[in-house]
């Protein structure tokens, strides 16, 4: 079905590329020279089982959440882990499906290895290890449709945060709301991706200037069967951003009073909500968000 996996550090680079139909993965580890080729080995051996492993449970993971089903695979677990958090909400496994991928990835790579730092990033979707002392740096992006930085978010071994995604109608996966971006910062990647999903769904609104198609019609291998996703929203007044907003951020807190994120940046058409306090490290400059998922 698919072509083999391609693995090869990118050019003049210590990053390692992982690549298999549309998984697509840049892996850095930071530490001694020889735990850092060790810990990319484990990352290609683990990496070309991901996609197959999947593909055996799609069209369970495309249901929405029944938490009487067990996977099998390991990353359909973390999957079904992270949206069990939501078992009254709509939600199928597949909105953690980023998330998960980069968790796992993460967890082959720093398995029995001693490394300052690692992390990997899956289209904007980010699981990552830090030791005492260390940190990194997020480029946050708020609008998939003009990609440069619009700020930054320093994540220190301190903070209780090792995902960050984000999702949006922009993005690479279907929208049932109208947010340019919603950027979460949660325990793990899956937690950060179902979260992100879920709040992006509900910055939402009716206005004229909102095109909308049942998703079936976009993709007919889809996991929101003919529910209707975002295909376009022109400019808005203030009345509609502030109402998709409101509903949003409301969402966006009942989940963080839950326990289940730590924070999220919610961002339509230069409008800015964050729910739960901000990292002392996050430098707004202008709009906000943190790739796509």
């Amino acid at each position: 079905m698919f072509a083999p996996a391609q693995m090869a550090f990118l050019p003049n680079s210590r990053r390692l590329h992982l690549n298999h139909g549309p998984i697509d993965l840049i892996v850095q580890a930071i530490g001694d020279p020889y735990e850092v080729r060790q810990s990319y080995n484990q990352a290609r051996d683990c990496f070309p089982k991901i996609l197959p492993a999947l593909v055996g449970e799609l069209s369970n993971l495309r249901l929405p959440f029944d938490k009487f089903w067990q996977p099998e695979g390991s990353v359909a677990r973390r999957m079904h882990n992270a949206c069990s958090k939501y078992c009254t909400n709509f939600v199928t496994p597949m909105a953690a499906v980023a998330g998960a991928v980069a968790d796992e990835v993460l967890q082959k790579v720093i398995s029995g290895r001693k490394l300052k730092k690692a992390y990997v990033n899956n289209g904007g979707d980010i699981a990552f290890h830090l030791t005492q002392g260390q940190s990194l740096t997020a480029g946050l992006v708020a609008d998939y449709h003009f990609p440069h930085i619009d700020g930054e978010c320093l994540l220190t071994f301190e903070m209780p945060v090792r995902g960050i995604a984000t999702s949006g109608w922009k993005g690479r996966s279907f929208s049932l709301g109208i947010a340019d971006s919603v950027t979460v910062l949660a325990e793990d990647g899956a937690s950060a991706d179902v979260a992100a999903t879920l709040i992006a769904n509900a910055v939402n609104t009716d206005h004229p200037a909102i095109d909308r198609q049942p998703a079936l019609a976009q993709d007919p291998d889809n996991d929101l069967s003919d529910r209707l996703v975002t295909i376009g929203v022109g400019r808005l007044n203030m009345r509609a951003i502030n109402d998709a907003l409101n509903t949003g951020e409301k969402v966006a807190l009942t989940i963080k009073q839950a326990g289940h994120i730590i924070a999220a940046v919610l961002v339509l058409q230069d409008n800015i909500r964050i729910v739960g306090a901000a990292p002392d490290g996050l430098i707004a400059q202008g709009k906000l968000g943190a790739g796509y998922g």
